[in-house]
């Protein structure tokens, strides 16, 4: 019998306060700054997910915006194989305070983000700020 080995869904939120995104620093390796997310729990929606690991991480409820763009690239995660899917949320309660993974959280501009950033994050955060200029989406 054949063993697959499939991606793994993952979900990452993009949390607008003002003109400032969240992001959290992480305690697990890979260390550095990430945008908040996780993975998808087996039943559970994408919405659902992002919803649920912006709480987790964050402490803060969020309202989904949009969804933003998937990101698949076998080498994004030096972990093991993983799709991501990022949504743009906003605030809708809570205080943003570290929880769950994240060692501390703070907010950034483009002009301010931290050099060590996690993941294949600092282009998905290059995409959403040419987005967030433009209006222009990121290429399949």
């Amino acid at each position: 019998m054949t063993a697959y080995k499939n991606p793994i869904p993952t979900v990452d939120i993009i949390v607008e306060i003002d003109d400032a995104i969240v992001l959290i620093e992480r305690k697990n390796p890979p260390h550095g700054w990430a945008i908040p997310g996780g993975f998808v729990d087996y039943r559970e929606s994408l919405e659902n997910a992002a919803m649920r690991e912006a709480r987790e991480e964050t402490s803060l409820d969020v309202e989904l915006c949009e969804q933003f763009h998937t990101y698949s690239g076998p080498e994004r995660d030096p972990r093991h194989h993983t799709i991501t899917t990022v949504y743009i949320a906003r605030v809708t309660g809570g205080r943003p305070e570290a929880g769950d993974d994240a060692r501390s959280l703070n907010l950034f501009t483009f002009d301010s983000l931290p050099d060590k950033i996690a993941f294949d994050h600092r282009k998905i955060l290059m995409d959403y700020f040419e987005y967030k200029k433009t209006g222009k989406r990121p290429s399949p």
